[in-house]
């Protein structure tokens, strides 16, 4: 990993594990619903942070190596951007 990326990736980690300890809290203590819901969707937005600094990392290392290899290894880049892609769109 790109030592900047990952040192990013593993902050924004801490802060997502945080943020799902207030969650946890917040639904013990019975907080208002609303409330809960706002730190989830936060959550989320900050999980969405976290993948694309693991989609720039595997662009700027394993995909930049796979495409000058060419061939199938560069196929192989393609078909998992695409997997990634699809799975990005397929969220409810």
């Amino acid at each position: 990993m790109i030592e900047d990326i990952k040192k990013r990736a593993l902050h924004r980690t801490r802060i997502i594990e945080g943020q799902l300890r207030g969650i946890e809290k917040m639904i013990e203590n019975e907080e208002y619903c609303v409330d809960i819901v706002t730190l989830s969707l936060a959550v989320q937005k900050s999980l969405a942070s976290l993948n694309k600094l693991l989609v720039e990392n595997h662009l700027r290392t394993h995909v930049s190596h796979q495409y000058e290899a060419g061939g199938e290894e560069r196929d192989a880049a393609v078909a998992e951007l695409v997997r990634l892609f699809e799975l990005s769109n397929n969220r409810s």
